[in-house]
């Protein structure tokens, strides 16, 4: 059987490592498929390719996996148009990821897929396949929703894999790693190699506005995390890893022990993780700075604690200074992560926000405030609905979502346009303060060179 998976283009100049299918071909490759990747991606083909290619060449099954946004909803149907007007059109186009799951039989329809695996994919895409071969009928394959006779069916939720050591590892090997590995971070330089890996599944939190599906947290041994990186150093001289599982600092002892495992390894690699400023204490923050953390993504959300009990967020306006400081003089990076609109949200909230934001700022990444957006799954998306907000998925994505920089659904007392006023006042605040900061430092870069005969200096340019 000849399987097809698509890693699409979402216009980057260098397009970040696609884990989820690199771990859907890993799986498929240890159950003997034969798999493998159409690279919309690096190449930047047109749709119109992808038909020609499979006019070309026949597969049994293709699969496409893609997350909630108004970009991968656009490309999804383009790429979707695509496989059904090719004339080897396989006999099984599946759909995955964050995207389809919560709504599949709306993705079903209108992308005419076969079927939607819903969640976790690794066991459900292996029994999928062998009941496909054997021609078995689909009712009693847990975690899918499918089409027939025109009738659509989903199956229960299938059980999340709770030893997510025994998944296969992703097939590193079938993806050009040369090209991904030069993905830019912060604090990385131009010898960095860059590649994300996982630390565990899920999260412990529930804020409103996310739409992750699978309950809890999942995590990795430090032993196997420890072995991949190896793996990584070995094969493509990976010396900065970026933990790009939703949150690696689920707890003090959690970041503590793995930032021991990685300091006992003597890895002598960077890293940055996501982070929750409830764990981000100086004792915490030392062993990660010294283990090579230069970068921790916060997801702050709002500089109010009202709007943060709002959406559910298990944070203070006093544990998020706190944390803040503790990074900077640990010397690590904080992102600051800050959208507006909430339930209850005003300019004033906005504004404290900014001002956080301008305390705090390190300088190490340009700040912007975009809008919060009711992603289908997500709690505030039904609470959308249950308001009168938003009638369904189609019309989050056919009318209400069409810029993740515009409002989807307005859930303040804020008209349009004084929501847009305000948000324009904010980022260009946030933008300026950005701008000064570079040329304040091309300024010293210039004096340094002329006045100090700065003979390291290499040239005005930008990398």
């Amino acid at each position: 059987m000849k399987i097809l998976l698509i890693v699409y283009d979402n216009d980057s100049y260098i397009h970040w490592f696609p884990q989820g299918i690199a771990y859907i071909a890993g799986t498929l490759i240890k159950a003997s498929y034969e798999v493998e990747i159409y690279h919309q991606d690096i190449h930047h083909y047109q749709d119109s390719h992808l038909t020609d290619y499979l006019n070309k060449n026949k597969f049994d099954v293709i699969g496409l996996s893609f997350i909630g946004g108004y970009y991968q909803y656009k490309k999804a149907k383009a790429i979707s148009q695509a496989i059904n007007e090719s004339k080897n059109r396989p006999d099984l186009y599946i759909l995955g990821g964050f995207g389809p799951s919560p709504e599949p039989e709306y993705f079903l329809r209108k992308l005419c897929a076969d079927i939607v695996i819903i969640g976790e994919g690794e066991l459900t895409i292996v029994e999928l396949l062998e009941a496909h071969s054997n021609k078995r009928g689909l009712k009693n394959i847990d975690g899918i929703a499918y089409l027939e006779n025109g009738m659509f069916y989903q199956n229960k939720r299938r059980e999340l894999i709770q030893d997510v050591d025994s998944i296969p590892l992703p097939a590193y090997e079938m993806f050009p790693i040369e090209y991904y590995r030069l993905m830019r971070m912060p604090h990385s330089v131009n010898k960095d190699f860059i590649m994300p890996i996982l630390s565990g599944r899920g999260c412990t939190f529930t804020c409103n506005f996310c739409y992750r599906m699978d309950k809890g947290l999942r995590i990795r041994s430090n032993e196997a995390i420890i072995e991949e990186i190896k793996y990584l150093q070995k094969n493509w001289g990976i010396n900065y890893i970026s933990f790009s599982d939703e949150l690696l600092m689920s707890s003090k002892q959690r970041t503590i022990s793995i930032a021991e495992a990685i300091i006992k390894a003597n890895l002598n690699i960077k890293w940055e993780c996501n982070g929750r400023l409830n764990y981000a204490t100086l004792e915490v923050l030392k062993i990660m700075k010294k283990s090579g953390c230069v970068y921790i993504n916060y997801g702050i959300e709002s500089f109010d604690d009202q709007i943060l009990k709002n959406m559910d967020k298990v944070l203070t306006t006093k544990q998020i200074v706190k944390g803040i400081e503790a990074t900077l003089a640990e010397g690590i990076s904080p992102g600051f992560n800050i959208i507006f609109g909430n339930i209850g949200e005003g300019k004033q909230q906005l504004m404290k926000g900014v001002d956080f934001l301008l305390k705090y700022d390190d300088h190490s990444e340009m700040r912007t405030i975009r809008p919060v957006t009711p992603y289908p799954g997500s709690p505030l998306y039904y609470y959308a609905i249950s308001k009168g907000l938003l009638r369904d998925v189609e019309d989050f994505y056919e009318h209400k979502h069409i810029n993740s920089d515009l409002l989807s659904v307005n859930f303040t007392d804020m008209t349009d346009d004084e929501f847009y006023d305000a948000l324009s006042e904010a980022n260009q605040v946030l933008l300026n303060n950005y701008t000064e900061k570079q040329k304040e430092n091309i300024q010293k870069n210039v004096v340094n060179l002329y006045k100090n005969r700065d003979v390291g200096f290499r040239g005005f340019r930008q990398t």
